[in-house]
């Protein structure tokens, strides 16, 4: 982030960027764990962490890559982005969860022995629908704890300008380190809109559970977000704050 005002984009062009990123990003980590589920935990995690620090490098300098309603709503109670925009990128962002999960599925369609009632859209769940067999507990505990730990981590990757060229790779790694954790639990959630684009598409149990990885996710990210005001309180006035996105659109290349 910058200390100095910068010139955003207008706000319909943040939002097709925080649209495409959230498509782009349920293509490459779902997309993962749909067509490649021999890759295993590690597989999907990376393909969704190294989904978004690529996609931080590419359009964060536009609306700084949030491509998460969690993250936008722990942006917005840091103060680094307006109530309106904030609206407008979590619009952008459900409609993009929906998209890239269309993608998904008519790739995968294409296989004829692909079936989504048996195979699934890569969804969230827990019971029957976790790998794991856990509980709704474990899924509560993991989704709440790693969705803090991602917002927390965002908010300070970006809290510098001097942290501008590094600052997707330690939130790329959270992500990752998420989905290494909370995988076998209940397929890693974290993100309202990843989670929302598969379950609408497949509805059963993944639609009738899906409350749960709107719901939690968002709670973490208000953790996370008062835990990073916390932290910084006496950081002397050298975070950033005001009403810019989350990372801030010069971030990563003028980045998540």
């Amino acid at each position: 982030m910058s200390d100095t005002a910068t010139v955003q984009p207008a706000l319909p062009v943040r939002a097709l960027a925080e649209f495409l990123g959230t498509a782009l990003l349920v293509v490459g980590g779902v997309g993962t764990a749909v067509a490649a589920p021999d890759t295993g935990t590690v597989g999907i995690a990376l393909g969704f962490g190294l989904s978004l620090l690529v996609l931080a490098y590419t359009i964060g300098p536009i609306s700084g890559c949030h491509i998460n309603p969690a993250v936008t709503l722990g942006a917005l109670v840091a103060g680094r982005i307006a109530p309106a925009a904030a609206g407008a990128y979590v619009v952008a962002q459900v409609l993009g969860g929906v998209a890239g999960a269309g993608v998904v599925l008519a790739f995968r369609s294409a296989d004829p022995s692909f079936d989504l009632s048996v195979d699934g859209l890569g969804t969230n769940g827990w019971g029957a629908a976790s790998a794991g067999g856990y509980g709704i507990g474990g899924a509560i505990v993991v989704e709440l704890v790693l969705t803090a730990l991602l917002v927390l981590v965002v908010l300070a990757a970006t809290a510098r300008s001097s942290n501008a060229a590094v600052a997707g790779i330690p939130i790329g790694l959270a992500l990752v380190v998420a989905h290494l954790v909370a995988v076998p639990v209940d397929g890693t959630s974290v993100n309202p809109a990843r989670s929302l684009g598969p379950a609408l598409l497949s509805g059963g149990t993944a639609l009738s559970q899906v409350w749960l990885f709107v719901l939690v996710p968002l709670v973490g990210a208000v953790i996370g977000a008062l835990l990073h005001r916390v932290l910084w309180s006496a950081d002397g006035g050298h975070a950033v704050t005001g009403s810019r996105t989350t990372p801030d659109p010069t971030t990563a290349g003028s980045r998540h």
